[in-house]
């Protein structure tokens, strides 16, 4: 595929997916013998898993260092594997606070529509 095609697949800028490539969040893409890139069933397998864990919030350095690791070979399965669990450690963390927050906005949604209904605010304190 042609980064014109991938781009569009992805919804992903061309500057965006050379980016990826030049720091090497994503190994480097085979070429044309013209030159111009030409992104594979794996090339695009990397894309994909660098957009969905970069929409998760995974920083791009650990992403950059599974790709290092990944194409250092089978030596390094127990380092990538323990590089996912430290993420996948930090992100149930940003979700559980994540969920916090969200009961919080619902108590003082339902404090409001209480509120309309009764015309009455009863309790609307900054922490509660």
């Amino acid at each position: 595929m042609t980064i014109t095609e991938v781009s569009k697949k992805y919804d992903i800028s061309q500057d965006t997916l050379r980016y990826y490539e030049r720091i090497g969040l994503i190994p480097a893409v085979n070429r044309t013998k013209g030159g111009m890139r030409d992104y594979t069933e794996e090339s695009c397998g990397w894309i994909e898993l660098a957009k969905c864990m970069r929409s998760a919030g995974i920083p791009i350095e650990a992403l950059i260092e599974y790709c290092a690791l990944t194409q250092q070979g089978d030596q390094t399965i127990t380092a990538r594997k323990e590089l996912l669990f430290e993420e996948r450690t930090k992100l149930l963390e940003k979700m559980e606070d994540m969920k916090k927050t969200l009961d919080k906005l619902n108590y003082k949604i339902d404090i409001y529509e209480k509120a309309e209904v009764t015309g009455v605010l009863s309790w609307d304190k900054p922490n509660d």
